[in-house]
């Protein structure tokens, strides 16, 4: 590291403990908001889950977490998106705090309704149900206390918190198009375009020769790459671009450069334990994937550029002659 770099990371750092201070002091009713939030939150601490049989406590977020770090999960991302939506905020923070705020009462039956989804999603023991509640009840309280425009002006970045919500268990219908589309392009490509006669069986991927045989499970579909990529798309696109037709442009690549990705990386597989054997298709399975990733977001960073719109030209300036 730079000592040029150091000097504009400390000047950061020292800049947001200036900032911080002013902003929080600008907040108003910030007493009332995080009283609320934080009664909201203990409900879903002691009355949040309900399936005993499968996280023995109460809380939703104990709940939340475990599923988090679940082996083969794909919503390891859920722990992020908190930070995330806070830096976003900050980043929205003059536009948020310009705006008139004051108590909006009809927010109250938008926390009921949360309050209703969640008895229903306890019941039913479907913790989801409680997430989505739970956040909803969030919105309700950010609109119940700074008003309907503040609320408006927050849907993004609040709306990511939809990523939070556990899919995991839920995302069968989902990931088996996934698997299906995945393999049956690859093995077009292998067999059509390479000349590589591999068999399908579904969603395995065998050598008639049986020097390798491979399945694509469901941690394999390309799922996670979907979800991870849909979230990037958004922030990228809010951030990046005003007009809404490129925004939905860029959020649209995430399914497309998923199923591109996995794509790829079946074929490599493939292809290198035909040439290899099944151990060298075995370390691109566990490796291949963060080149995929690279790739995709190298594409989207392309597109971005070209959506952007040109710098407008400087003219230069013309001096009078001199008398």
């Amino acid at each position: 590291m730079t000592s040029d770099t150091h000097i504009s990371e400390k000047t950061a750092l020292e800049s947001l403990r200036e900032e911080l201070p002013v902003v929080w002091e600008q907040i108003p009713d910030k007493g009332l908001f995080f009283g609320l939030l934080a009664a909201w939150l203990a409900i879903f601490q002691f009355l949040g889950n309900a399936t005993f049989g499968y996280i023995q406590s109460p809380s939703l977020f104990l709940w939340m977490k475990g599923t988090y770090d679940a082996p083969g999960s794909d919503d390891a991302h859920g722990t992020l998106i908190p930070f995330v939506v806070l830096a976003l905020f900050w980043w929205k923070r003059e536009t948020l705090l310009a705006l008139p705020k004051r108590p909006w009462w009809p927010a109250l039956f938008g926390l009921g309704a949360a309050m209703i989804l969640h008895v229903l999603g306890y019941a039913a023991q479907q913790s989801q149900v409680s997430v989505v509640a739970m956040f909803g009840g969030i919105y309700a309280l950010l609109a119940l206390v700074w008003g309907w425009r503040f609320a408006l002006a927050s849907v993004f970045p609040f709306v990511l918190f939809v990523f939070c919500v556990p899919l995991t268990g839920i995302a069968e219908p989902l990931t088996v198009p996934l698997r299906h589309v995945s393999t049956d392009v690859a093995v077009f490509g292998l067999r059509h375009l390479l000349g590589i006669p591999v068999m399908q069986v579904g969603v395995q991927l065998m050598d008639p020769r049986g020097n390798y045989s491979y399945e694509v499970v469901a941690a394999c579909s390309g799922m996670r790459s979907v979800i991870t990529l849909l979230a990037l798309t958004i922030v990228y696109g809010w951030i990046t671009f005003t007009p809404l037709w490129k925004r939905l442009l860029v959020v649209g690549l995430a399914l497309p450069l998923a199923l591109l990705g996995n794509v790829m990386r079946l074929t490599v597989i493939v292809v290198m334990a035909q040439a290899f054997g099944q151990e060298a298709g075995n370390f691109v399975h566990d490796w291949f994937g963060f080149v995929t990733f690279a790739l995709s977001l190298g594409v989207l960073m392309l597109v971005g550029h070209w959506l952007r719109d040109p710098e407008p030209e400087v003219l230069p300036t013309l001096q009078p002659d001199a008398a």
